[in-house]
């Protein structure tokens, strides 16, 4: 094989290709990608055996084709810190060299049939839908999902498909965040729940936004692939069964009203800074038109963050783990948001446009 890449096009490749590369794995070959020179495009994938990617470079000028199997991270380093605008790369039998202006590497290749095979997009669609839209729907899910579970489908994001709606639900117990978005295109719902590993879809999170970009779907047994040129992302599904979220969102709260995220976020920040290690906890006190946000850490001292608010509703106190409130504000589109509250030991219910909620428990203080 022998290639002249631009530097820059291979540099983003690598970027979003080399996320996927486990830091630790029994098998070495993990740590290593396949790069596959074609007539006038290189493929570049990874795999950690649950998720896999291909980029297809088109930024290239072929001289000879033929496929090899690189160190990834030290294929990366070395493009990282170039400065030139082109680098060739040529290959012979157990070795890649990377050819700059004045520099010359040689790193030791492995058996390209050794590598495991990362799955391509291969049919039609199941369901199309817009890439920046898919992408804000990630980011207002994928935090609320639980970093460490033995309910291993916490740890994963529920696909829904109704009609031409997609709905995005992510939960670790404490709190669920739920995102809906139009589809383009909906071909074929998917049979059952589709639970997708949160791994996968910050990769999603992290392809590069163009004006009207389209993601494609394809739901196949326990997989599930993403197409959005000039990026393929393949997964394994999460088994197991998401909880039955729908009972647990609140349509009976009476208390209602409409906050300014900036100023509320501040609000929170401030008055977390003295909220005690044990209770990790803030209190948000409602009467008329005045909201009263306090803290109280035993050995440190108090804090309280008064707002003026509309609200005419009964008071009432409540308590929440301000780092909570704090994540969800950070991925609100819009720049008010309303906030539902039924009783002080129920969740706070929070909504934002049309199309996105986060329902929260509230502590004990």
């Amino acid at each position: 094989m022998k290639v002249r890449f631009n530097r820059t096009a291979l540099q983003d490749a690598l970027s979003l290709v080399t996320s996927i590369i486990p830091s630790r794995t029994p098998k070495p070959i993990l740590q290593c990608m396949r790069i596959v020179a074609d007539k006038d495009v290189v493929r570049l994938s990874a795999t950690d055996m649950e998720a896999g990617i291909t980029y297809t470079v088109t930024q290239v000028e072929v001289d000879k084709v033929g496929e090899a199997v690189v160190p990834a991270d030290k294929f990366s380093s070395i493009v990282r810190e170039s400065f030139d605008e082109v680098i060739e790369l040529e290959t012979d039998e157990n070795s890649a060299h990377l050819k700059g202006s004045d520099s010359f590497f040689t790193i030791y290749t492995q058996d390209p049939t050794q590598y495991p095979t990362v799955p391509g997009f291969d049919g039609n669609a199941d369901i199309e839908v817009g890439l920046d839209r898919l992408q804000d729907a990630i980011s207002q899910t994928v935090f609320a999902a639980a970093k460490e579970s033995t309910r291993y489908a916490l740890n994963g994001i529920l696909w829904e498909v109704h009609g031409k709606k997609l709905s995005l639900v992510a939960t670790d117990g404490r709190r669920l965040a739920k995102s809906t978005l139009p589809l383009d295109k909906a071909l074929r719902e998917p049979e059952g729940r589709i639970i997708a590993p949160c791994k996968t879809m910050q990769l999603l999170e992290k392809i590069p936004a163009r004006d009207q970009a389209t993601v494609s779907l394809r739901f196949v047994d326990n997989h599930i692939t993403f197409a959005c040129d000039p990026v393929v992302i393949s997964s394994n599904l999460v088994e197991g069964n998401f909880p039955k979220y729908e009972d647990i969102i609140p349509k009976d709260y009476d208390k209602k009203l409409t906050l300014p995220k900036d100023a509320f976020l501040s609000a929170v920040r401030r008055a977390a800074l003295l909220a005690s290690d044990d209770s990790k906890g803030i209190k948000l006190s409602l009467k008329k038109n005045t909201m009263v946000i306090t803290s109280r850490a035993p050995e440190t001292g108090d804090a309280q963050i008064d707002m003026s608010v509309e609200y005419e509703n009964d008071p009432i106190e409540i308590g929440f783990n301000p780092q909570y409130l704090i994540d969800v504000l950070r991925v609100l589109k819009t720049s008010d948001f309303e906030m539902h509250l039924g009783q002080s030991d129920r969740p706070g219910l929070f909504k934002s446009g049309s199309g996105f909620l986060y329902i929260v428990m509230p502590v004990n203080l």
